[in-house]
């Protein structure tokens, strides 16, 4: 696998990755040398297997890295956006640089997700250019990884002044009314050139849009956005329980069935995940997806505190050498990534509301 070659180094740097910033600007041209970013990718545009196939490189990476596989997702994302999109021209124009690594790609839409399951509004607004030739917009985006400096395309939604659909936007670093902040100062993940972006004036046309329909782009991006993000929790959660298992020594041996059976439970969301994005069943069941992503959370969580047992002591001394810590402020950013658990804990309520109203209908 592609990811062979790469996973040294990742594993070298994965403490600095989580910690700092100077290893940031290095991750992208080393996942693309290594060939990930075309998993997935269809033959005719130079990649190979499928979207399952891109999940578990996604995986892997977070198996070593976490910071990593998320400026990874943000990558590949934004990749499949543009696979989706109708727009032959802007796929042709942004393509190869972001599978060559060249170019960073950043999916600037986690305010579109919760804006298409009416949690929130869109916080990009559009209006009519004057001379009837584009539109300018205003607004910001909080929270965006994988915006290497100077050096990146984020997709973002726009709402319309005039009451249109939505539109799907692909805006360049170089582009004038756009600025980003310096790195968010996280916790963790600190390598991931996560910032925000406020936009200001900022002038785009028909050639710019992946979509000129977000209700109708959102849904299709939907499977691959999430299932693309289930590769974190699936990495970091074997990870952790690999590490568990390693550690567990004598007087652990308590720890050898739930161990198991945290194993087998990922192993099964991981089948059903792989499962429904090859039949494209989250297409018309989303729910389904929803209830894997939350399992895979709570996976991770009882697979960190696993660790944490096997390990025992060691896990709270900073001069052993240890995952655990890191692991720890990996797991914390899970549930709260777009789409959060408690945000689609509150999509499944609904969902179960309107069964419960269709039923007694």
């Amino acid at each position: 696998m592609q990811l062979e070659s790469v996973r040294d180094w990742l594993a070298a740097h994965a403490e600095s990755l989580d910690a700092d910033g100077t290893q940031a600007a290095q991750v992208i041209p080393r996942l693309a040398a290594a060939g990930l970013f075309r998993i997935g990718v269809p033959q005719e545009f130079g990649g190979e297997g499928d979207l399952g196939d891109a999940v578990e490189a996604i995986a892997g990476v977070a198996e070593q890295s976490l910071a990593a596989a998320f400026s990874f997702w943000g990558q590949r994302a934004f990749i499949a956006y543009l696979l989706q999109s109708p727009n032959v021209a802007l796929r042709e124009r942004w393509l190869p640089s972001l599978l060559d690594g060249t170019q960073a790609g950043a999916t600037g839409l986690s305010n579109a997700m919760k804006f298409l399951g009416g949690i929130e509004a869109l916080a990009i607004r559009a209006r009519a250019r004057t001379d009837g030739a584009g539109w300018v917009l205003e607004g910001s985006v909080p929270w965006c990884t994988n915006l290497r400096s100077n050096n990146f395309v984020t997709a973002v939604a726009v709402g319309r002044e005039d009451g249109g659909a939505p539109l799907i936007v692909a805006l360049p670093s170089d582009r004038a009314g756009l600025a980003r902040s310096p790195d968010l100062d996280l916790i963790a993940l600190r390598g991931s050139n996560t910032a925000s972006l406020r936009i200001e004036g900022l002038a785009i046309d028909e050639s710019d849009l992946l979509h000129v329909d977000g209700k109708q782009f959102l849904p299709q991006a939907r499977p691959a956005f999430l299932g693309l993000q289930c590769g974190m929790s699936i990495g970091l959660a074997r990870a952790a329980l690999e590490a568990a298992t390693q550690r567990s020594g004598a007087g652990r041996e308590v720890l050898e069935a739930p161990i198991e059976a945290q194993r087998q439970a990922l192993s099964e969301a991981t089948a059903a995940l792989h499962a429904g994005l090859l039949s494209r069943r989250f297409l018309t069941h989303p729910v389904e997806l929803f209830r894997l992503r939350l399992a895979l959370s709570e996976i991770v969580q009882q697979a960190v505190q696993l660790e944490l047992q096997a390990s025992g002591g060691r896990a709270y001394h900073r001069d052993q050498v240890s995952s655990f810590a890191r692991h720890w402020r990996e797991a914390a950013f899970i549930p709260i990534v777009t789409p959060s658990v408690t945000q689609l804990r509150g999509e499944l309520l609904k969902h179960d509301a309107r069964l419960r109203a269709a039923s007694a209908a």
